[in-house]
């Protein structure tokens, strides 16, 4: 697997990455220019990421990912924020944390409502229908938001501690919040059942990371802290999913 760096492309080869290559990369003007709103704006944002709650499903034990997780559906240009309910994935995608209910606390209304937020889910879901040959006024997708904090209590925080994986829903997208005083962090997308893929690590606040869930599997590589001496060493990124068929529940 060659390594690379960060593959960014152009807001407008977003459909043909996605189609051909199983993913597309966007550096931080381009998610601007997507969303219709300014880095500065979405700064203002990352401010949600300071009271997560720690994830208390973690099999391993450890006590390095703090989470939120809300559900949207987007229809069109419109978004809805749906009553809080468990994130559930089965075994086939998650064999480390599939087959339970797993009740996280709800982002901030304010941030799930923000115009960033929905600006940017709906320009989304009219990509994915384009691709689906779908009509994305009509065309409902279920999306789930989670905020991760990934830090290095442990020494090491594992952002995929289930390792490659896909996530059995149509579309992923992972967008860098922020990362400070930490090494690691390596992204690698691969084709499914196949060596081939590609290895990069989200530098730039904003860096947003398309994924193609039918073609592609990813992971993220442990982080470590640089020094000893930081009072806080992590990795915020904001994971969402797309779905057609509802959201993934165990019924």
């Amino acid at each position: 697997m060659a390594s690379f760096k960060p593959p960014f492309c152009d807001t407008k080869d977003l459909q043909t990455s996605l189609a051909h290559k199983g993913f597309a990369l966007l550096n931080p003007s381009n998610v601007e220019q997507l969303s219709g709103h300014t880095n500065s704006e979405w700064r203002e944002l990352t401010r949600y990421w300071s009271d997560l709650a720690p994830d208390q499903y973690l099999k391993d034990g450890g006590r390095y990912r703090k989470r939120k997780h809300s559900s949207i559906v987007v229809t069109g240009g419109a978004t809805k924020l749906m009553p809080h309910r468990a994130h559930w994935q089965p075994i086939s995608y998650n064999a480390l944390h599939g087959g339970i209910d797993r009740w996280f606390e709800p982002c901030a209304e304010k941030f799930t409502q923000s115009a960033a937020l929905q600006d940017l889910l709906i320009k989304l879901c009219a990509h994915f229908s384009a691709i689906k040959q779908l009509d994305p006024k009509t065309t409902p997708w279920y999306v789930e938001v989670h905020q991760f904090r990934i830090d290095t209590t442990d020494g090491i925080g594992r952002p995929t501690p289930e390792g490659a994986h896909r996530d059995g829903v149509d579309f992923v997208g992972v967008m860098l919040i922020n990362r400070q005083h930490i090494k690691g962090g390596e992204t690698r997308v691969f084709r499914h059942e196949s060596p081939e893929g590609q290895r990069f690590t989200l530098e730039d606040p904003l860096s947003l990371l398309l994924l193609d869930d039918e073609q592609v599997i990813h992971e993220t590589t442990p982080i470590q802290p640089i020094d000893n001496t930081q009072e806080l060493s992590c990795r915020d990124t904001l994971v969402l999913t797309f779905r057609l068929k509802g959201f993934q529940d165990k019924n």
